[in-house]
């Protein structure tokens, strides 16, 4: 099956545990489909380059999954309909890196700095 990595943008002023309810949500709309959800990161709360639907903010979403390409389509034709998100993007990986992903490993080394 296909491997893809997902980042979307959810709005600012959900908490963070609705944040992470988005995830699971996808991962269940994909499992449906007949992908799975192989990985995901929440990254939390950061602050955008610019303005999005009068929003400076936004918790930011991170997954990696393997599934077909009808189940991507689907999940990410929901995601553009739902309330919540306010962007999408979705990447087709050759093969999905081990560990971390470039976001987390920054938080890592800010945290072993201090």
């Amino acid at each position: 099956m296909p491997l893809y990595e997902h980042v979307f943008i959810a709005r600012q002023d959900l908490s963070n545990t609705q944040a992470e309810g988005l995830i699971e949500h996808f991962s269940t709309v994909l499992a449906d489909q007949g992908g799975k959800l192989v990985d995901h990161e929440y990254w939390g709360v950061k602050t955008m380059a610019y303005k999005i639907n009068k929003n400076r903010k936004g918790h930011y979403a991170f997954l990696r999954t393997e599934a077909p390409a009808p189940a991507v389509k689907e999940m990410e034709r929901l995601m553009h309909l739902h309330d919540d998100v306010m962007r999408v993007l979705t990447i087709k990986v050759d093969e999905h890196t081990e560990g971390p992903s470039v976001q987390m490993q920054k938080r890592e080394e800010r945290d072993r700095r201090r």
